[in-house]
Order: structure tokens, then sequence, then C-alpha cells
């Protein structure tokens, strides 16, 4: 039987932290089957130059051990088919990385995913679902349900409750996301310091740096030696592109 939205709501708000949301939502996943939890946000989800950017922030139930470091710092989640086509898909969807299942992974995969297929092949974490949560900002959070071990015909099976994970994925997004601090909304693709963030801040007003040394109490030279550090940080050639640069980066806000 379906949960009702506000029983959702209901269960998670009975959680004071990340973690304690995160635990109540993989074990009121065990109805629908599914025997492990991943979610990630992203505050940026593109680089400038079309790379993906890896997630701010996992939260992960019942993976392997490994997982976590190899997708945050070993360069899996760029080459991972589920990321991807989650990051271009605004509708949750089934997924398996078995070549007779009939999913959306079937018409993806290439040699370029290898070493992601060969890893949740040997950690037997071929099948799940994920929904995608495109914001108005263009942050975006993904919610992975997974099955160990999963049956031949889960991909028909799952399509029966992928609309009862998709409202619970929701919820666990909205309940989560009020509870990051400024490390989680800050994209790790462009990290600047608090003054370097204010002199590209006050640049884009308009400010000259002369204007800008006067509103921060500095020297004009330091204030260009914090913009021309900001600009090598994000690959920017002159003082246009550091503007846009740090307008993509949500560096602005």
């Amino acid at each position: 039987m379906a949960r009702h939205i506000s029983y959702y709501e209901e269960l998670l708000e009975g959680a004071a932290t990340i973690d304690g949301k995160l635990d109540r939502a993989k074990a009121e996943m065990e109805h629908l089957g599914l025997t492990a939890l991943i979610y990630d946000y992203t505050p940026v989800t593109f680089s400038h130059t079309g790379d993906l950017i890896t997630p701010s922030f996992f939260g992960m139930r019942d993976v392997p051990e490994d997982m976590s470091k190899l997708w945050s710092d070993s360069g899996f989640y760029q080459i991972d088919p589920v990321q991807q086509l989650a990051l271009r898909s605004a509708k949750p969807f089934v997924w398996s990385y078995r070549p007779e299942d009939e999913t959306v992974l079937a018409r993806t995969i290439t040699d370029l995913h290898a070493p992601v297929v060969g890893y949740v092949r040997d950690t037997r974490i071929t099948c799940g679902m994920t929904v995608p949560i495109h914001l108005p900002r263009g942050d975006c959070a993904t919610v992975t349900g997974i099955r160990h071990d999963a049956s031949s015909g889960f991909d028909r099976e799952a399509q029966e409750f992928l609309a009862d994970f998709a409202i619970l994925a929701h919820v666990l997004h909205e309940s989560v996301e009020p509870l990051f601090g400024p490390g989680e909304r800050a994209s790790r693709a462009a990290r600047l310091t608090p003054r370097e963030t204010e002199c590209v801040r006050f640049s884009a007003e308009g400010l000259s740096a002369k204007e800008v040394s006067l509103k921060i109490g500095r020297s004009e030279p330091t204030v260009q030696m914090h913009l021309n550090a900001a600009a090598r940080k994000l690959d920017a050639r002159n003082k246009a592109q550091l503007m846009a640069r740090a307008a993509h980066y949500r560096l602005l806000a």
C-alpha cells in the first residue's frame, strides 16, 4: 500500500539530524525491498568545462565500505552512468547494470563506464532506482535506492513502487536541506577565501578596485591581489570572465 506524503513528513520530522533522517529513510525503504540508500547534493552540477562536479555532500547507508571514497575522491562519480542520467533527466528511473534487463542504462553504458560497471557487479549492487531533484537555483540532489542481489525481473517489479520511492526521496531532501551548513552549500570545484569572495562580489556590483579597497578598509593593491588570486582559481583570463565564472559557481549570491 502506497504511503501518503504526510506519513513521510512526520517520519522524518521525528529526527533532528541529517544522519537521523537518513537512517529513518533507509528503514522506511525496506518495505519496498530496497536495501541501500545513497543521497547526494551538489550546489553546482557541472563545471564551466562541462564536467560533473563531485557533490559537496554524500549520505550513504548499507553500501560497500569503500564506495564513499571512490565516488568522492577517486573520480568514480564522474563516470557513473546513473549520475550522468540523473543530472540530465527530470523524472525518476529504474536502472540495472545487467545486460538482460531492459532499463535506461542499456542504451548508455560504454567502455568509459567500465570501472563503475565492474565495481557494482563485484559488490552485488547492480539494480536500483534514482530520483533526480533539480532545484530552482541550479543545485541538484539525487536519491538512490539499491537492492542487493536483485532477482531477475527487478526492472519490471520496481516500476510498481517507483512513485512511492520518489515521494520519499523528495520529502527526504526537503527535510535534510535546511540543515546544510556553508560546507555543503559551496561547490567543491571552486573554493575562494572569504576575502577573495568579498572582493569578487563587490567587483561584480561595478565597483573599481579602488572603490572596493575603501569599502573593505584595505589597500588597492591588496584588493587587486585578491581578485587576481580568484581569477587564477577560476581559470579566468580577464574581469568579465571572472564575473561569469563566479556567477556560474554561485559565488555572487
